[in-house]
């Protein structure tokens, strides 16, 4: 089943959510790669197989393997990155903020596509997983990249609908 025919299966007390998905399916702000490596990248931080499945039969014929790849790999390194790096935002105790985070993550590095867009997929898997530190970050090298706040907003967005997706469905 693909993302858009997923969504329809929502019951009719999320139409909001249908019609929102219906809007980030024709959104136009971002390219392919960014719109589905962030659909992507949402679905797998959300965790609901179904939706998963969806968004990767979709962006099947959207997205190239190395892209598939890179939208997976940020929401898997976000999902250990998100929890560390949110502790030591949140700890009172200052010495964490400076203590190395001695975790591999060498992916952001090399994600194996364009680097602006892999920071988009991890900043709105962060804005999922609630981690300000990780915004941020990511926000400020996507602004060295040139890459624009409504094009962000976007794929928040997209963060923000497929989240009440997933969690409607997982609800029913």
């Amino acid at each position: 089943m693909l993302f858009s025919e997923l969504a329809k299966t929502l019951p009719d007390y999320a139409k909001d959510l249908r019609l929102n998905v219906s809007s980030l399916l024709t959104e136009q702000l971002l390219s392919d790669q960014q719109k589905w490596g962030t659909i992507v990248a949402v679905a797998h931080a959300c965790a609901h197989k179904p939706l998963i499945e969806a968004a990767e039969a979709e962006a099947a014929t959207k997205l190239t393997p190395e892209a598939l790849n890179a939208a997976k790999a940020a929401a898997s390194i976000m999902a250990m990155n998100n929890i560390y790096y949110r502790f030591t935002y949140m700890a009172s105790r200052p010495d964490y903020k400076t203590m190395p985070a001695k975790l591999r993550m060498n992916v952001i590095g090399a994600p194996g596509i364009e680097k602006a867009d892999f920071e988009l997929f991890s900043l709105a898997v962060s804005a999922i997983n609630g981690c300000g530190m990780c915004i941020d970050a990511h926000d400020k090298v996507l602004a060295q990249h040139g890459v624009g706040a409504d094009k962000i907003q976007a794929a928040v967005r997209i963060a923000a609908v497929m989240h009440a997706v997933a969690r409607t469905l997982q609800a029913l």
